[in-house]
């Protein structure tokens, strides 16, 4: 790739930074509605109400889960939007078994659903959202989490993992 297609990839990615992630989620479900739509136009609903009776529970726990570290944020007066510097380290609640229980809560909320709607191209989208937070999103917040808290944080980051 030549340099100036990496400086047009980092102005859209630092773009994209701009966007919300919890929209990130559903912008991409939306897309993901409109390929089905387009694809399978003329199916009717498949899969079995097991699948959506398993996807009311994981939709129900996964944004218990987002909104579990939201208002874990919300109560340390801490910032909870990306790349922002953070005013207090949370190793808490959520945050003592995976460092970033929002977004995971996101993903098991959307693939929730994906059940509940029983539709199969928001899933087969998932893994790009997933990609985005993993390598664009988190790196970044992690950075500036090492600024503000350097061995406080390295030590949370040795214990906790990124995603469970």
């Amino acid at each position: 790739m030549t340099q100036q297609a990496h400086r047009r990839m980092g102005k859209f990615f630092r773009a994209l930074m701009h966007v919300p992630v919890p929209w990130i989620f559903v912008l991409t479900y939306l897309l993901g509605v409109a390929l089905e739509f387009a694809c399978f136009r003329n199916r009717g609903s498949s899969g079995t109400s097991v699948v959506s009776d398993m996807g009311i529970i994981l939709f129900a726990a996964g944004a218990t889960l987002a909104g579990w570290g939201w208002l874990i944020f919300r109560k340390a007066r801490t910032t909870r939007v990306p790349g922002e510097a953070s005013t207090t380290l949370v190793t808490w609640g959520p945050y003592r078994f995976t460092r970033n229980p929002m977004y995971l809560g996101l993903t098991i909320a959307y693939l929730g659903e994906a059940g509940i709607l029983r539709q199969f191209w928001p899933v087969l989208l998932l893994p790009l959202v997933l990609a985005y937070l993993n390598w664009i999103v988190i790196p970044v917040e992690e950075e500036r989490l090492h600024q503000v808290f350097e061995a406080q944080y390295e030590v949370y980051r040795a214990t906790v993992g990124r995603w469970l």
